[in-house]
């Protein structure tokens, strides 16, 4: 049996669902598939390209210390999940092959959960486990057994496979019906080539400086704060403020953007990516690095410079390194992506949606 899981993409709310906000997320065009088969023994054997497969008993699921961090803590950990909920969990054979790059930002790990869910589900339960209930028991597998405090938003995109809206904080998730393609728009990558590595202090201020706001409005989360009340009290740390700002105004964009999505309104789709984009350079600030690494940085800029007045571009995920994304023009794609290619090297531009 061919089991295929696709890639996520963030299209909009940066930085918002750490505080129960709003987010649009996408599965995209790469991912992963697996050729996969039942075993009579309790046993999974796993090949991922021309490794050396993994071979993981499934009697014992508890989380291993040794483990974390592993692939092999990913497996243990889904089928620990579904098991726990009530699902039949047996052994199987899968090779895996992977079209996600390394660092290219689409959420490999969540994809290679999920992925795991897909071939319990089929192999041992007919299919009828939900999209939703694998989503979450694939991130249960990145937090308790892998160490990875991850959300939920990617799992529930690569899961669900199309675009789709999320509130964390009421728990409302909507699919969205949406063709950037059938408003003459391809939505790409570009792989700017820096390292997400040594960079949680970068990303662990963000979450810092909102939760220190939220706090001193007596709150956990910036979701529970009136939007009101923060505007007219203002706050004494500038950069939090700032990113706090950031938090407020893209929750209200994303139901816009949901909006424009539905309606294939494409100038409305293109107007509200810049908001966001400028936003996460301006207020959020998580374009440019502590230790200085400014290709991201650039990356943005040629963006601005190829895209102004056609399309759209703005960070990719949790900045610092790694990603821009573009909403560009059909017949203007192949153009951006030389001129990108250029600077950031052969195929570091990509189509995704």
């Amino acid at each position: 049996m061919k089991i295929f899981v696709p890639g996520r993409t963030e299209i909009i709310g940066n930085h918002t669902d750490h505080q129960l906000g709003r987010v649009i997320a996408s599965a995209v065009k790469p991912g992963m598939t697996a050729e996969c088969q039942r075993l009579e023994r309790k046993l999974a054997e796993v090949q991922s390209g021309k490794r050396k497969p993994m071979v993981l008993e499934l009697n014992d699921l508890s989380p291993r210390k040794e483990e974390e961090g592993s692939t092999m803590a990913l497996i243990r950990g889904v089928c620990q999940a579904l098991e726990k909920r009530g699902y039949k969990v047996g052994g199987f054979t899968a090779k895996v092959n992977s079209e996600l790059r390394s660092g290219g930002g689409l959420s490999s790990s969540a994809a290679f959960c999920v992925l795991i869910g897909r071939i319990i589900s089929e192999l041992y339960n007919g299919g009828g486990i939900d999209a939703v209930t694998i989503a979450r028991c694939a991130q249960e597998a990145e937090n308790i057994h892998f160490g990875k405090p991850s959300g939920l938003m990617d799992q529930l995109a690569c899961s669900i496979g199309k675009p789709v809206y999320i509130d964390f904080l009421t728990e409302e998730i909507v699919p969205i019906d949406c063709d950037f393609g059938r408003m003459g728009l391809a939505l790409c990558l570009t792989d700017t080539g820096g390292s997400h590595s040594n960079l949680t202090a970068d990303y662990a201020s963000i979450r810092q400086d909102m939760s220190a706001v939220a706090h001193a409005y007596g709150k956990e989360v910036l979701a529970y704060v009136n939007q009101n009340e923060f505007a007219a009290k203002g706050f004494d740390i500038r950069s939090a403020a700032l990113r706090a700002e950031h938090f407020f105004e893209e929750n209200e964009r994303v139901p816009l953007m949901k909006k424009a999505m539905e309606q294939f309104n494409r100038d409305e789709c293109l107007r509200i990516m810049n908001l966001s984009g400028r936003s996460s350079e301006e207020k959020l600030r998580n374009i440019r690095c502590a230790a200085g690494d400014d290709r991201l940085e650039k990356g943005l800029e040629l963006s601005a410079k190829l895209l102004e007045g056609k399309g759209a571009w703005r960070v990719h995920g949790g900045g610092f390194a790694g990603c821009v994304q573009a909403l560009v023009p059909e017949d203007y794609l192949a153009s951006y992506a030389k001129a990108m290619d250029a600077s950031f090297g052969l195929n570091s531009c990509f189509r995704i949606m």
